[in-house]
């Protein structure tokens, strides 16, 4: 694996961290390719429970490169095909490193700090739950250099707030700080230490039923924009796998004897 993703993992928890720090972890091609290949590394750990994702050094991340535009002004880098899919994906590579996260089966917790721009905010979209620091900014920078944000933010921003909010963010790459974010609902914590609490949140996590928690994430993400229908069903057929399993009666039991549980991976 690339030192452009750091990932250690224990206790159950993968720890990732963007390693680009005096870029401020900002989306050159080579960090594209290196987050890509850390979220399909996480995609078979079946030990990893909960992921915390942040950055090394001053900030989070700072969108892409601008010299990407560079090298492909040059001619040094080919104008990517956007439409090209990424490993028979839905996505192309630039949105897995955004919507990837969403896709993993267990919960993604992002730490933030300093900036979250662009690509950068994109990605933290594609965690499951946000925390970040007052002073931290945030901004769909994309408008600035005449573009659309195309890394996911259709597929993830609509989780969280109002198209309205969503086409004023991204209509006027206006720069907003951790307690607007928090408003907005673009964040869902804002605090002085992001990554302690998010480390804290995800040992809470990874000591849960696993089987449990890989089916909560399964049925949200599956049923959030669908009809009633297919959503109650959803429910029952999730809720079917885990009733009776190993891991879920191995939660009663250690309820009922007042001890820790001791809980197996997913093969």
């Amino acid at each position: 694996m690339s030192e452009l993703v750091k990932i250690s993992i224990a206790d159950h928890i993968a720890d990732v961290r963007l390693n680009r720090p005096d870029k401020f972890n900002a989306l050159s091609f080579d960090l594209i390719d290196a987050i890509a290949a850390a979220i399909d590394r996480l995609a078979k750990e079946p030990g990893v429970r909960v992921v915390v994702l942040s950055g090394v050094g001053k900030s989070f991340c700072a969108g892409l490169d601008i010299e990407n535009f560079a090298a492909i002004q040059s001619g040094e880098k080919r104008f990517p095909n956007l439409t090209d899919r990424y490993k028979n994906k839905i996505s192309n590579i630039y949105q897995h490193i955004g919507y990837g996260w969403k896709e993993l089966p267990v919960p993604v917790i992002a730490a933030i700090h300093g900036v979250a721009l662009g690509g950068g905010l994109q990605i933290a979209l594609g965690a499951d739950i946000r925390f970040c620091t007052p002073d931290t900014k945030f901004s769909i920078m994309e408008m600035r250099w005449g573009l659309i944000p195309d890394m996911s933010v259709t597929q993830t921003i609509r989780d969280v707030v109002s198209i309205d909010v969503a086409k004023e963010l991204i209509f006027t790459n206006k720069v907003i700080l951790g307690e607007e974010a928090l408003r907005l609902k673009l964040v869902t914590h804002v605090v002085e230490k992001p990554y302690d609490d998010a480390m804290a949140l995800a040992k809470e996590i990874a000591s849960k039923n696993p089987d449990a928690i890989r089916a909560a994430k399964k049925l949200l993400n599956d049923v959030w924009h669908g009809d009633s229908a297919r959503g109650l069903m959803r429910e029952s057929e999730l809720m079917m796998t885990l009733m009776g399993s190993p891991n879920q009666i191995e939660a009663v039991t250690a309820q009922f004897a007042k001890r820790p549980p001791n809980f197996k991976d997913p093969v």
